[in-house]
């Protein structure tokens, strides 16, 4: 399925940024590069050696190579075929391919070192064109790491911030789902073809996202997911944002990769402290004390950074607005609890809502950032 923005007579174009990646040596970066020396493509097959020679990154050595490989018809052929099989695979899969030529390619993306020449996607990448902000960090991910991702994509999300993460397990998932828990708009950004989301077989997550925003890969569909593929996507992660936010990591963790990646693109980074002796906290504590990412305690440092002519305004209870996302027990919990904190012997009683069923309910509310627990097995609603 080609992007609504490719027409018919830029298939060659596409054929030829597919065919140049697939060339040993030839990255994202050197094809940037040597469309920006030949202005399109197709020109790109015309350039003189010596042109190519001269063309950043590229050299003497790269450039022979490139010559050899245009000029051998029978290697050409099996390159174009092997991508216009490719190209006939997507409709089956309901993937779409946008090149770095089309508009609806993502602003932010194109302005890095390296931008994917193509991405291929699941759903609408329309919100990559609004502010976006990456949450990242460890997949261990601690029940203060998953209430903390819940607060800030409540609120950023209510500012029409889409949420930009990895699709991996603990904050990236948190990420991903308290963003359509709040009818916000989420990218999933994958190390593999995007029709393998392998951390979501079952597919709990993944259809809500390309309902409500997208599933993208510079990996063409169907190739494995491999240990070097996961710094590749990163970089993707930052690209498309205009800050990153870090809530757990532990000292070598992946997402201070992203993080890496997005003071070398010249974005924010955004960093949650957390407890000095918890391992999930090393690396975020240790990016705000080598003064590598600005700490913040809450949403609002993050939007008034990204959005500063936007205005903070407090956002009503959750329940009151997304009803239909909770349960009925939540719900009866919520409006029972009210403005007044209660003892949780009162509230089983206001409920009729048993014990240890009660305390599960409790538990998931305060995880969605509804409920606080006070001394005493005191209960209120946030």
């Amino acid at each position: 399925m080609l992007s609504p923005g490719i027409e018919k007579n830029d298939l060659d174009d596409l054929l030829i940024l597919l065919v140049l990646s697939g060339i040993e040596g030839i990255g994202p970066a050197r094809i940037k590069a040597l469309l920006q020396q030949a202005g399109s493509p197709s020109n790109v097959l015309a350039l003189p050696k010596w042109k190519l020679e001269e063309t950043r990154g590229i050299g003497a050595a790269l450039a022979e190579k490139i010559t050899s490989f245009f000029h051998s018809a029978e290697t050409c052929r099996n390159a174009r075929e092997k991508a216009e099989q490719m190209l006939e695979s997507l409709d089956r899969s309901k993937i779409s391919i946008i090149t770095i030529l089309d508009s609806l390619y993502p602003p932010l993306l194109k302005e890095i070192y390296d931008p994917p020449p193509y991405l291929f996607v699941k759903g609408d990448l329309s919100s990559a064109h609004g502010p976006g902000i990456a949450i990242v960090g460890t997949r261990q991910a601690s029940a203060y790491g998953k209430k903390v991702t819940n607060l800030f994509c409540r609120e950023l999300c209510s500012c029409g911030i889409t949420i930009v993460s990895g699709l991996a397990y603990g904050i990236d998932m948190a990420a991903h789902t308290a963003a359509l828990e709040y009818g916000g708009k989420t990218i999933a950004v994958l190390a593999g073809g995007v029709d393998n989301p392998y951390t979501d077989p079952t597919g709990k997550v993944w259809p809500k996202i390309i309902e409500n925003g997208a599933m993208i890969s510079e990996e063409w569909p169907g190739c494995a997911v491999t240990p070097e593929k996961f710094p590749k996507r990163n970089r993707l992660i930052s690209g498309l944002s205009a800050g990153t936010l870090i809530v757990e990591s532990n000292a070598r963790g992946g997402s201070l990769i992203t993080a890496s990646y997005a003071l070398d693109q010249n974005r924010e980074v955004f960093a949650v402290p957390g407890p000095v002796f918890s391992k999930t906290s090393q690396g975020t504590n240790n990016l705000i004390e080598k003064g590598h990412a600005k700490l913040v305690s809450s949403a609002e440092s993050v939007i008034t950074e990204i959005l500063p002519q936007h205005i903070i305004t407090k956002p009503q209870k959750k329940f009151e607005l997304h009803t239909q996302l909770l349960s009925k027990e939540e719900q009866q919990i919520l409006h029972t609890l009210g403005d007044k904190p209660l003892h949780i012997d009162l509230l089983a009683e206001k409920t009729a809502i048993p014990a240890s069923s009660l305390l599960i309910r409790l538990f998931e509310l305060e995880i969605k950032n509804l409920v606080e627990q006070l001394p005493g097995q005191i209960f209120q609603a946030m």
